[in-house]
């Protein structure tokens, strides 16, 4: 594969613009190919898979080039050391000097690393992750987390079955596999653009991690039930949960951002679902939470967290991202986790769940809840699981790795209330 000029200089352009760290990734490179409109699929998509594997590798490359450690730098390291490109691929695209710097650097070695530096991690999350694990696991899950993550679909039960869109998927030439742990889940080989893909605008495919498609499982919600979704973003869970109910009962969607609620209704029109209720709160102390209080059969908490366990799919987080924005996380964390178990009435389940990597933001969080709530008892995860026909053991809790299951990173608890 030889780089093109304009392959080269938009991966530099788009790199300068992600390390300013001022917005993720993803949403910079939109905006830098919404300015770039001479760039085809193909250049999108070479500046795409650079750009995030410097992210990725950023720690262990700038320390391999010293300073200074430019985003031109950055990437023809990225693209010698890990790409696996030769010189000849870049001919012509060269400075001055720059054959004989690459040359050495693909010959070198380099100087003996650190942890944080093999993990390709800030020092302080290297150190929040070891105080908890052994060197080796460590590393092994940093390095699971610095690998692209496949494209997961997520079937609607109201609309198909997954063996139906597999076989359309197939005739449609889209190579896919059913997927190991949730019964809804399908892998892609490739990453195609699906809005404008007839099974998706139909409302039979939703895209959705694996492993985020079996939290709605540990709800287990049932037909006719009262449920609430007590972070619903977007509402990829929301989607399942009321699927999962049949469009039956009652499904409250909070969310504190109308913007992302927003977003949430026309799913939830295409998914054809009836029993959706989006609601915009101020907190978990608004008014319309507390009228719900012990009335509701299944609360999930979906938390505001690191997102460090999307970091196949996020790179730039663990360097957005500080010891001081976590703690303020773990605040957040249990304040909601408290004002949401009001909701719960005897008998009830609270599930609890992060897409992060970290005890502090994971056991932490529920050790301290389980404190003051002793009407609260956690149930086995696993159980669940069993009861849910998915061929899964990870213990009481729900803990899902790149390393171990090939999801991204999940952290859930089961818990029901006494009385």
């Amino acid at each position: 594969m030889r780089v093109t000029p304009r392959q080269l200089s938009g991966a530099c352009a788009a790199l300068t613009d992600a390390l300013r760290f001022e917005h993720p990734a993803d949403g910079v490179l939109s905006a830098y190919f919404r300015e770039q409109k001479l760039l085809g699929a193909r250049d999108r998509r070479f500046v795409t898979e650079t750009v995030f594997a410097v992210l990725r590798h950023k720690r262990s490359l700038t320390r391999l080039i010293g300073e200074p450690a430019t985003p031109r730098r950055l990437v023809l390291a990225q693209l010698v050391r890990h790409a696996g490109l030769s010189q000849r691929a870049l001919d012509g695209l060269l400075e001055v000097g720059e054959a004989e710097w690459l040359a050495g650097l693909k010959a070198d070695a380099g100087p003996p690393l650190t942890l944080a530096e093999q993990a390709d991690l800030p020092d302080w999350l290297a150190d929040m992750l070891k105080s908890r694990m052994s060197d080796e696991d460590l590393l092994k899950l940093a390095r699971s987390l610095n690998t692209g993550a496949p494209l997961d679909l997520r079937v609607n039960p109201l609309k198909a079955s997954r063996e139906a869109v597999l076989e359309q998927l197939q005739t449609d030439g889209f190579e896919s596999q059913a997927g190991k742990l949730s019964p809804l889940a399908i892998r892609l080989r490739t990453k195609p653009a699906l809005t404008r893909y007839p099974l998706y605008q139909q409302g039979q495919i939703e895209v959705q991690d694996e492993g985020s498609q079996l939290l709605a499982y540990l709800v287990a919600p049932k037909r006719g039930e009262m449920v609430v979704d007590f972070c619903a973003g977007a509402g990829g869970k929301t989607l399942l949960l009321g699927a999962l109910m049949r469009s039956t009962g009652r499904l409250y969607a909070f969310d504190v951002a109308e913007k992302r609620l927003a977003r949430l209704r026309p799913r939830v029109a295409r998914a054809g679902l009836s029993n959706v209720h989006p609601v915009c709160i101020s907190s978990e102390n608004d008014t319309r939470v507390k009228r719900l209080a012990g009335k509701i059969d299944r609360v999930l908490v979906d938390a505001p967290c690191s997102g460090l366990g999307t970091l196949r799919r996020n790179p730039d987080l663990k360097w957005r991202q500080t010891p001081e924005g976590v703690a303020d996380l773990v605040r957040k964390q249990q304040e909601i986790l408290s004002g949401a178990a009001r909701l719960v009435k005897a008998g009830g389940r609270l599930v609890y769940a992060t897409c992060s990597i970290l005890p502090q933001e994971n056991e932490d969080v529920i050790a301290a809840f389980l404190a003051a709530h002793e009407d609260f008892l956690p149930i086995s995860a696993a159980h669940v699981m069993q009861q849910q026909q998915i061929p899964l053991d990870t213990g009481d809790a729900l803990r899902l790795t790149p390393f171990d299951h090939d999801t991204d990173a999940f952290y859930a608890v089961v818990l029901e209330r006494s009385k």
